[in-house]
């Protein structure tokens, strides 16, 4: 699928960090200029890193989510389309940074190439990827960021994801109204960011009360009953959500209650709804979240593994597709695609894969 030009806004920052790359340096043959020496091991190096052959680990600490899932599959299809990764070892439970810590030194001990975590803290996990680095293995924490230095970070933009959304719902709302703040995981740094966002924009719009909060754990379920729960026993004019979307408004049919504006993620489901649902009175808006965050973080770790020199910190910019904007709505769905799943998974310059049918398929190489 084609998305829009504007969903490719990318940004980059570059800082000034030295890189170990990974390589077999040539054996030193004796010569009389120690310069044209130091150039051939340079080259064969160079040579030995552009070949590949690369072990890559994932760390993810949140099962049972469609949009993890789909950030896993992405980073599995970048690596096949690369040519460049012979193995990606995916380490995949529930837990929060003691289990990841574990799970980071494990990948360790395997001799990985590279890593990529979606992080449980922004400063937790900092002594377990500096020793991973120290070692010569590149680190990229996808999706939300943490402070170690020498990791690569490669984010959605989150304080803007939600400031965006909760812009477009308090402008609905005519910037009065009681309005529901759906969380996800508290204390990780998405959630932290997202929050901030959240209150940025609402310190503009004194009219604006928050009458309830809630914490989903990003656990479709779990945000489905928090949303039935409140909208059958408080007055609720909008809702704002951390990507726990189709679910809720699922929840407005299941209670038989006239629904309300809705701030949701991109997720196929919800922008389903969107579509389908505004002659029965839904309107809300879909803010740009993309799991394929996991690839773009495949790519930056295939650059600094091959001395490419990446960024160190990249950031996609959101966008916002409300219920008016049906044309750019009807982009983002597709029919046979999971309700939890994005579609908007190829993001220039980064993604080397064809499109959704290859994060669908779920295949690391060798798979």
């Amino acid at each position: 699928m084609k998305f829009p030009a504007k969903l490719f806004v990318v940004f980059g920052l570059l800082l000034a960090l030295a890189l170990v790359v990974t390589g077999c340096a040539a054996p030193a043959a004796p010569a009389t200029d120690s310069g044209d020496a130091a150039a051939d091991t340079s080259a064969a190096e160079d040579a030995a890193a552009e070949e590949g052959g690369f072990v890559i680990g994932v760390s993810n600490t949140l099962v049972g989510n469609g949009w993890r899932e789909q950030m896993i599959c992405a980073i599995k299809a970048e690596a096949t389309a690369s040519g460049l990764v012979d193995r990606v070892i995916v380490v995949n439970r529930n837990g929060g940074p003691t289990e990841q810590i574990a799970d980071l030194e494990g990948l360790i001990s395997q001799g990985v190439d590279a890593i990529i975590l979606n992080p449980t803290d922004r400063d937790g996990l900092n002594a377990v990827i500096e020793a991973a680095i120290a070692q010569g293995i590149v680190v990229v924490a996808v999706d939300q960021a943490v402070t170690a230095e020498g990791a690569y970070v490669v984010t959605n933009d989150q304080v803007a994801y939600a400031q965006n959304g909760a812009e477009w719902l308090f402008e609905t709302l005519g910037g009065e109204g009681k309005v529901l703040e759906m969380r996800g995981i508290d204390g990780v740094p998405a959630d932290t960011d997202r929050h901030e966002g959240f209150m940025a924009a609402l310190e503009n719009y004194p009219g604006i009360e928050i009458v309830a909060e809630t914490f989903t754990g990003w656990d479709p379920s779990v945000g489905a009953q928090q949303a039935l729960d409140l909208i059958t026993t408080t007055e609720i004019d909008g809702i704002w959500t951390s990507g726990i979307d189709y679910t809720v408004v699922e929840q407005f049919q299941t209670a038989n209650v006239p629904y309300v504006p809705i701030v949701g993620a991109d997720n196929n489901g919800f922008v389903q709804q969107l579509l389908e649902l505004g002659d029965q009175g839904l309107v809300g808006a879909a803010v740009t979240n993309p799991p394929a965050i996991g690839a773009v973080g495949m790519s930056i770790a295939l650059d600094a593994l091959t001395g490419q020199n990446p960024p160190q910190e990249t950031l996609l910019n959101p966008a916002v597709f409300a219920s008016d904007n049906v044309e750019g709505l009807q982009s983002l769905y597709a029919p046979d695609e999971q309700p939890g799943w994005s579609t908007y998974v190829v993001i220039p310059p980064y993604t080397s894969y064809s499109g959704s049918a290859d994060v669908s398929a779920c295949k690391g190489p060798g798979e």
